[in-house]
C-alpha cells in the first residue's frame, strides 16, 4: 500500500491542516504496518506555476530545452510519479481567500496531464487514475459545508470536481470550519476534527 501525503498549508507549526493530515498518516502507519508513506511539502518545496514553457517542452528536442525548463519537468515528473504510484492520498488543503493554496493548484497542475490521468474519447474526457482514495483536511476559517456562505466554496468544491475528473470517486473530506471566528470555536474545530480522526478506527483504504 502506497500513501502520499500532501500538505499546502502555509503557516507552518501554526498550520491546523498539517496537524490534521499528520493525525490521519500516523493512524494509517499504526494500523497498516505495511503501508510506504511519501512527504511531499509544497511549501518548503514550492513546484513553479505552469508555464507555457512545460507544456512547449512535451514536443520539444532536448537541445531545445533551456537548463531552467529541463529542471522543472523532471520534477514535474517527479511529482505525477508519485501520484500515479500511489494507493492512498491525504491532502492538506486550507481555504484561502475561498479557494486552494496556490501551491496546491501548482501540484494539481502537475497531475492533471493528458493521456496520463486523463483523455478525451468520443464520449467525452474519461479519468485514468481511478481506484484511489483521497481524504481530503479541509480547514476553513467560517462555515462554508452549509448556509449562506456555501455558494463561495471554490475549494472542496473544486477538489471534487478536478478529482472527479482524473477518474477518483472514493473522495472523503475531513473538516475544521470556523477557525477564525474567535473565542473557543478554533479549539472546539480542532477537537471535533481530531475526535472525528480517532473515532474512525481503520481507514478504509485503497491498495
Amino acid at each position: 500500500m502506497n500513501v502520499l501525503h500532501i500538505d499546502s498549508g502555509i503557516l507552518g507549526d501554526h498550520s491546523v491542516s498539517r496537524r490534521l493530515t499528520a493525525a490521519i498518516v500516523a493512524q494509517i502507519k499504526a494500523d497498516h504496518a505495511e503501508a510506504k508513506v511519501v512527504y511531499r511539502d509544497l511549501v518548503a518545496e514550492a513546484l513553479p506555476h505552469l508555464h507555457g514553457g512545460h507544456l512547449m517542452a512535451a514536443n520539444a528536442k532536448p537541445e531545445e530545452i533551456d537548463a531552467q525548463v529541463a529542471g522543472e519537468v523532471a520534477v514535474s515528473a517527479t511529482v505525477l510519479d508519485e501520484f500515479l504510484a500511489a494507493d492512498t492520498l491525504v491532502i492538506g488543503a486550507p481555504m484561502y481567500n475561498f479557494s486552494l493554496p496556490s501551491q496546491l493548484k501548482a501540484w494539481i497542475d502537475r497531475i492533471a496531464v493528458a493521456g496520463k490521468t486523463f483523455r478525451y474519447t468520443e464520449n467525452g474526457p474519461e479519468g485514468l487514475a481511478k481506484g484511489k482514495k483521497v481524504i481530503v483536511v479541509s480547514t476553513r476559517g467560517g462555515h462554508y459545508s452549509s448556509g449562506p456562505a456555501a455558494a463561495m466554496d471554490h475549494q472542496e468544491a473544486y477538489l471534487q470536481a478536478v478529482l472527479g475528473f482524473l477518474g477518483i470517486t472514493d473522495i472523503e473530506f475531513v473538516r475544521a470550519e470556523g477557525l477564525a471566528l474567535g473565542g473557543d470555536a478554533k479549539d472546539s474545530a480542532i477537537a471535533e476534527a481530531e475526535k472525528s480522526i480517532a473515532g474512525r478506527g481503520d481507514w478504509k483504504l485503497a491498495g
